[in-house]
């Protein structure tokens, strides 16, 4: 197979979270636990920090991995999901996995990979395992998939764990409250590994105190630790929260020389270190379009206060849904005044747009469905005056089809 006819197998053959939704998801570690141990265990041969969480993991790894690389360290980054090409959620110093290690792993494994029936995450978690032993890293930064606990990631030992914002998703893996959410994502403290918390919540403080107190590790609240002085590339004021929990894990790291230039610059640099997509980001300037990769409550509640900023003409929404979302809890922040375009992200998990329209109504929100995100984006564009405010979102989906 070619770089493509193995993408097509790796996605089509086995369940993917991202495609089919809690059927896809593997309630145990047993199978990655087999697989990297077929593989000589290759977690073990690099040092790692794990990020779990439910807002702002993604944008704090590619932090951390910018600020290391800025440090001179040979860096690995796991993040999920891609958005345009699976190669970027391995990484080493900010380059994409190379095609020809992506196809050689999977021929090499595939009799194991069919016969133990290994999830597409687990088989891409064991790929970047065995992709940054051989590159030699000096250290990786893994981000958890989703949860914590259970997560196909949570068989390293990392120098140090870092937990960001906790939110309602996923609630139908994870749980229905804000303390049972927490449990799953404390479950990355490991025995005697410092843990940072970035954002200090009362629901979840209590539980991250008494996991890391069982298990004799320093818990560190970011917010209650590090000045608010620091700045980053990234757009988005939500930025602030994370820089925090990055900043304060780089100063729990030991064995690694990085001092506060390369924090600066580090924070600086993370696109153009590290290739992140997604987060604020800006693809037009008039009209001012926008997208950003936030998808529950507590991310779109900080990004459309972040819209709400802009003093524009019109504002138009490009909008599309996975189908497990909880639209009572999210339609509510967004405003009744603004423009909307009702679309389906091109995945099976995706909500119709009809449905979406339909449901939207009930809220007060108004507008057109289209059957793709491309048409919607398209007709937004052409509606838009050069003073008018263009955000697509709603769903990590919606914004890979259009960045």
């Amino acid at each position: 197979m070619n770089y493509q006819e193995t993408l097509a197998w790796m996605f089509v053959q086995l369940p993917m979270y991202q495609q089919k939704g809690a059927s896809a998801f593997n309630a145990k570690l047993d199978n990655i636990r087999d697989f990297t141990e077929y593989l000589g265990n290759p977690e073990r041969k690099f040092k790692s920090i794990h990020v779990g969480g439910t807002n702002g993991k993604g944008s704090s790894s590619h932090m951390l991995a910018s600020i290391l690389q800025e440090a001179g360290y040979k860096t690995g980054l796991y993040t999920s999901p891609h958005l345009k090409d699976f190669r970027e959620r391995i990484r080493v110093d900010g380059k994409p996995v190379f095609e020809k290690f992506v196809v050689d792993f999977i021929k090499d494994n595939k009799v194991f990979l069919e016969a133990h029936r290994l999830s597409f995450f687990e088989m891409t978690v064991g790929m970047a395992f065995q992709y940054f032993a051989m590159e030699n890293v000096d250290i990786a930064i893994i981000e958890v998939g989703l949860g914590g606990r259970l997560d196909s990631t949570n068989i390293i030992t990392p120098e140090v764990s870092l937990i960001t914002n906790i939110g309602y998703d996923h609630v139908e893996i994870l749980g229905d409250t804000i303390a049972k959410i927490a449990y799953e994502k404390a479950g990355i403290i490991k025995q005697g590994v410092p843990v940072v918390i970035s954002e200090l919540q009362e629901e979840t403080a209590v539980v991250f105190s008494e996991v890391a107190k069982e298990l004799n590790s320093k818990i560190v609240f970011a917010s209650e630790v590090v000045p608010g002085s620091y700045k980053t590339s990234l757009l988005g004021g939500y930025q602030a929260k994370n820089i925090k929990g990055v900043v304060a894990t780089i100063h729990e790291l030991n064995g690694f020389v990085v001092n506060e230039s390369h924090i600066e610059q580090g924070l600086d640099k993370v696109s153009i270190n590290t290739g992140l997509l997604g987060r604020w980001q800006i693809l037009e300037e008039q009209p001012l379009i926008v997208c950003d990769t936030a998808h529950n409550t507590e991310g779109l509640t900080i990004v459309l206060d972040q819209i709400k900023r802009h003093k524009v003409s019109t504002l138009h929404l490009v909008l599309g849904f996975v189908k497990e979302k909880d639209l009572e809890q999210i339609f509510p922040l967004f405003p009744t005044d603004a423009q909307y375009y009702f679309c389906r992200p091109n995945i099976p998990r995706g909500l119709d747009e009809s449905i979406l329209k339909e449901r939207a109504e009930a809220f007060g929100l108004r507008g057109e469905a289209y059957g793709s995100v491309s048409e919607a984006f398209a007709s937004a564009k052409s509606a838009a005056e050069n003073s008018d405010f263009i955000y697509v979102g709603g769903s990590t989906f919606v914004v890979a089809e259009i960045v």
